[in-house]
């Protein structure tokens, strides 16, 4: 069980950097970034196409001239251009964070001795 005093020292700890919260808070951040953001862009999205007038015509519109004035070739070409656009995007955000949690990994291996 924690002491009162012990408490203290821990929120002192961490108010002052000696403890770092960073990794958990780091892989947290992680997944907000690169599940529930893209999830939630989708879903404000459709959510805006609904109820506001001007996002769905200027969806119709859009879908409309995509698939009218482009040929099935490069309607094709930029489909998997924007999947593989995408899948790079994650990539560089999984990098960033494995860049960042093995920067503190390295900081405690060092503090530590």
């Amino acid at each position: 069980m924690r002491t009162p005093a012990r408490t203290r020292n821990d929120i002192m700890d961490l108010l002052t950097f000696e403890t770092l919260i960073s990794i958990p808070v780091l892989i947290a951040f992680y997944y907000l970034g690169a599940v529930v953001m893209p999830v939630g862009a989708w879903i404000l999205s459709l959510i805006l196409i609904r109820r506001v007038a001007l996002a769905r015509q200027a969806a119709e519109t859009g879908l409309e001239l995509f698939k009218t004035a482009l040929p099935w070739r490069w309607r094709l070409l930029m489909i998997l251009l924007f999947g593989g656009l995408f899948l790079f995007m994650e990539l560089m955000w999984r990098l960033m964070f494995e860049y960042l949690i093995a920067f503190m990994q390295i900081r405690d291996a060092l503090v530590a001795h």
